[in-house]
């Protein structure tokens, strides 16, 4: 496995910029959290220093009366400290369980949009799941714990100075020593192994997307053993890594343990130096062990740090608003539409030598114009559609949009002129109303209404209990295949491109709703919007303005319905064998 891409300090610092601007809004909340955590710290340690001052002054039986506050003020800390630690536990969950749930539907939008990412399924699975976590324990884990360790180190020195100034000078010595040297030692033995953690965990979810959703298809092809073989590689790569990860642990905790070991000793030669009452110097002792402990949490901070940084940064690489929405290129900005394509002698190969998936076709597609493309399995009709939403580069001959080339097009703005429901759109596991907004961010119910009353969907939605937040299931498993058809179609008219793609869009219905959906969904595209339709079958297409019949990768027919039925060749063919087996399926469907 290839090493992945390590981010350099600048880089890792913009990821976890990004990350942190999404904070903002909870920054109240956040710093309630910290606060209360440095509180419950120092609590603990004014407890064991109350305690141990307690039971050294009680050795020599003082009368009560002295003993009263301190035995008051050891239940009161030690009550306080547990309710600390509750409510900051709650306040920080509260934070960054209310601003992980915008970042996953931040993540969840940013890579829908990008269809022509590669992203597999596993990958988007470690980006919304683990990835999205790194977020949630670089707040919990990192920043509030640190920053309370940090004031709780400042705090115990103010107070142990105000008992013996070379006795908080060696306390200050071995803090900087637990919260600087032993953090920056932590990162450096962790940071190499860690980078490579994340990007191992997100192969991993492919691997086992691969081997159970495509189990069939690896058996069929015999790759079976291969795909083990892949993943158990990663798995014991990543176990060695998770081993050093722990070893590498174990040695900073044991020089944690012999930091806090030395300054404690360290204080108590400088306070016996500085003739400190023996009480005291027992006080001291005790809260130099505990100060030096609450700082090493600055060590867990910064190893954790270090192994969030990769899945930070593959958020923050999806979630990176300061970057302005890429433009097409030589001046074009209006994107809104209607526009102009064009086709002129499109040749595709996807091998050197191998036989064209495109052989030279050519056609035009001006606003307001309907075309279908039609044609036997693997005619390159899905070709077609690849290239004309840039997916896929012609070898030869040209696309042009308004009279650009496509290719002077950004990937990222093309999607705003053309796209639509292409072979195989994905239905995530969320609601009805979470998938359809996906194709227009901030629809209303009216327009939701228009979509799905387009795409044959309205009657089921409004037949669930839950109407428009009933959820769909993983790849929309809890529908059939033409509910999640229909859905993805509704998506595709919800969004409404200038140039429209509809690959195969009635797929799993019946003839009859199929139809009757294609029919909807023609009507339901504005008048200066065009329209290329790639389907298998020939009803419904008589109000197109052409038809164009692949085979081969080449253009062997075209012209209106009327025409080509009335012409000897492969449409009139078809038609003839499609209506009559669906005269058939109609005759026998009760």
């Amino acid at each position: 496995m290839s090493t992945a891409h390590r981010p350099g300090p600048a880089g890792r610092a913009s990821a976890e910029r990004t990350v942190l601007r999404l904070a903002r809004p909870y920054l109240g909340r956040l710093v309630g959290a910290g606060l209360l955590a440095a509180a419950t710290e120092f609590a603990g340690l004014a407890l064991m220093a109350t305690a141990t001052w307690l039971l050294m002054s009680a050795a020599g039986q003082p009368p009560l009366d002295r003993l009263t506050v301190a035995i008051v003020a050891v239940r009161a800390l030690a009550i306080s400290r547990g309710v600390l630690r509750y409510s900051e536990r709650l306040a920080g969950h509260d934070a960054v369980l209310r601003m992980i749930t915008d970042i996953r539907a931040r993540v969840f939008a940013t890579l829908a949009a990008r269809r022509s990412a590669p992203h597999r399924s596993g990958d988007v699975l470690s980006r919304l799941v683990s990835d999205v976590e790194a977020v949630q324990d670089l707040l919990l884990r990192v920043l509030v714990p640190g920053s309370a360790a940090a004031l709780v180190g400042v705090l115990a020195v103010g107070v142990a100075a105000l008992i013996s100034l070379p006795a908080a000078g060696a306390l200050a010595v071995g803090l900087l020593v637990a919260g600087v040297a032993l953090p920056a030692l932590a990162t450096a033995v962790t940071r190499r192994s860690a980078a490579e953690v994340a990007p191992l965990r997100g192969a991993l979810a492919t691997d086992a997307i691969d081997l159970t959703h495509g189990a069939a298809d690896l058996a069929a092809f015999g790759a079976t053993d291969a795909a083990l073989r892949s993943a158990e590689q990663r798995a014991r790569r990543l176990a060695r890594l998770e081993r050093r990860l722990a070893a590498t642990g174990f040695a900073v905790d044991a020089a944690g343990v012999l930091t806090a070991g030395l300054t404690a000793a360290a204080v108590v030669l400088a306070a016996l130096a500085a003739d400190v009452p023996g009480v005291l110097v027992g006080v001291l002792a005790v809260g130099a062990l505990a100060a030096v402990e609450v700082t090493l949490a600055l060590v867990a901070a910064a190893r954790q740090l270090t192994q969030l940084r990769p899945g930070l940064a593959r958020v923050a690489a999806l979630l990176d608003d300061g970057t302005p929405t890429p433009q097409p290129k030589d001046g074009v900005t209006d994107l809104a539409g209607p526009h102009d394509l064009r086709f002129a002698d499109v040749t595709v190969r996807y091998r050197a030598g191998s036989a064209p998936a495109l052989d030279g076709v050519s056609l035009d597609l001006p606003a307001g114009r309907r075309i279908a493309v039609v044609g036997p399995s693997g005619a390159g009709k899905s070709t077609l559609a690849a290239v004309l939403t840039g997916t896929v580069r012609p070898v030869s001959g040209r696309v042009t949009l308004d009279g650009q080339d496509l290719s002077a097009y950004a990937e990222e703005a093309l999607p705003h002129a053309v796209g639509g429901l292409l072979a195989e759109a994905y239905v995530f596991h969320a609601t009805v109303r979470e998938n359809l907004l996906l194709g227009r961010a901030g629809a209303g119910e009216d327009e939701l209404t228009a979509a799905t009353s387009a795409a044959g969907l309205l009657e089921w939605v409004r037949a669930q209990p839950a109407g428009w937040d009933t959820l769909v299931g993983e790849e929309g498993g809890q529908l059939s295949g033409g509910q999640r058809q229909r859905l993805a179609l509704a998506r595709a008219l919800l969004a409404a491109p200038p140039v429209l793609v509809l690959d195969e869009p009635t797929e799993g219905l019946d003839p009859t709703a199929a139809d009757a959906v294609l029919a909807s969904a023609l009507a339901a595209t504005p008048a200066d919007h065009s329209v290329l339709l790639i389907s298998h079958r020939l009803s419904g297409l008589a109000e197109l303005d052409e038809i164009v019949v692949l085979d081969a990768g080449r253009v062997i027919q075209r012209g209106r319905h009327a025409e080509l039925v009335a012409a000897d060749g492969w449409y009139r063919d078809q038609w003839l064998l499609q209506a009559a087996a669906e005269r058939g399926y109609l005759a026998l469907t009760p």
